[in-house]
């Protein structure tokens, strides 16, 4: 098959639902409602614009896509064309990025925001279904399952435990990381 001809199909299989092993990064800005108090709505539509194309930019340049927004917030999907173990790879690198990037934002925003731009992730890796869903001319294709619920609990972890990333135990074995100091015996 060309390489055309294989995109075609691989959408098409897609289209109709496939199940995949793929890593699932959620994002979360932190603190939006007291960020955003008090702001016309227009500026609030610029920091996130600023905000997304940071964190866009970093997602894109790990091989990763945003599946969807959620307020202040996305979820993006690694692994479509790589392997679990890349994919893994390609998240955390990508979060490392998103940490740099709002660094950098928050030096860029430093006088327009009275407080900096903070944000919590949370990533996973499993097996999901990958597939068109939406109503007619709306639909896309998303990923849908437990990894997802997964990554999503994660992310919402970071606040309680008042870090910025938390990475379950499997993606981080996927990516190579080295977990023996954290095992108990």
């Amino acid at each position: 098959l060309s390489a055309e001809m294989f995109g075609r199909q691989s959408r098409n299989i897609e289209a109709h639902g496939t199940e995949r092993t793929l890593a699932v990064l959620f994002f979360d800005m932190r603190g939006f409602t007291t960020l955003s108090d008090g702001r016309l709505p227009y500026d609030v539509v610029f920091l996130l614009n600023r905000l997304f194309n940071s964190v866009g930019t970093a997602i894109q340049a790990e091989g990763g896509w945003i599946d969807k927004y959620l307020g202040d917030g996305l979820m993006a999907v690694f692994g479509r064309d790589t392997h679990p173990q890349t994919a893994c790879q390609q998240a955390i690198r990508c979060a490392r990025k998103i940490d740099i990037a709002l660094d950098e934002l928050n030096r860029e925003l430093g006088d327009e925001i009275d407080d900096s731009i903070r944000a919590g992730m949370g990533l996973h890796v499993g097996p999901l279904v990958l597939g068109e869903i939406g109503y007619r001319e709306t639909a896309s294709i998303t990923v849908i399952g437990s990894t997802v619920n997964i990554a999503s609990r994660l992310e919402a972890a970071t606040k309680e435990l008042g870090c910025q990333f938390a990475v379950s135990a499997e993606a981080a074995r996927r990516a190579g990381l080295d977990l023996s100091r954290f095992e108990t015996q």
